[in-house]
């Protein structure tokens, strides 16, 4: 079976971070930073070349095959500020209902810019995210 690319490593977050090239992109991605952490209560860590996640845990599907992943992350990239979170908690529908301009992929939350979100919004969706992710099995 194949082995997963994107892992948690030991490269610099702050590192990465100041390394983006687009200035608002940068500071954009420094905001969600503090937001994500604040929001998980988790430190941030490199996984892969240009994600930053918080926490991590085990999945399984049931074609056996399993892995680790972050409970939440982010990364800066050329298009939009990407934003890793699951979905199926409380309220999901009504917050994203609230939350402002983006768009959305599998479990992936594409923003343009931070400006055009709410802040405590985003911050309760990915604290939800995070809570719903630690409590359900593998």
């Amino acid at each position: 079976m194949a082995e997963l690319k994107t892992g948690p490593n030991d490269r610099s977050v702050a590192e990465f971070l100041e390394g983006v090239p687009d200035e608002r992109r940068r500071a954009d991605a420094l905001a969600v930073l503090d937001l994500m952490q604040e929001a998980t209560g988790l430190e941030p860590r490199m996984w892969g070349d240009s994600i930053v996640g918080f926490g991590s845990f085990r999945y399984k599907y049931e074609s056996g095959r399993e892995g680790d992943w972050f409970l939440a992350g982010f990364s800066p990239r050329k298009q939009n500020l990407t934003l890793y979170i699951m979905s199926g908690f409380d309220r999901e529908a009504e917050l994203m209902q609230s939350l402002g301009k983006y768009k959305t992929g599998k479990s992936c939350l594409y923003l343009k810019r931070l400006d055009d979100v709410d802040p405590q919004v985003l911050r309760e969706l990915v604290r939800r995210s995070v809570e719903h992710t630690s409590r359900t099995p593998s």
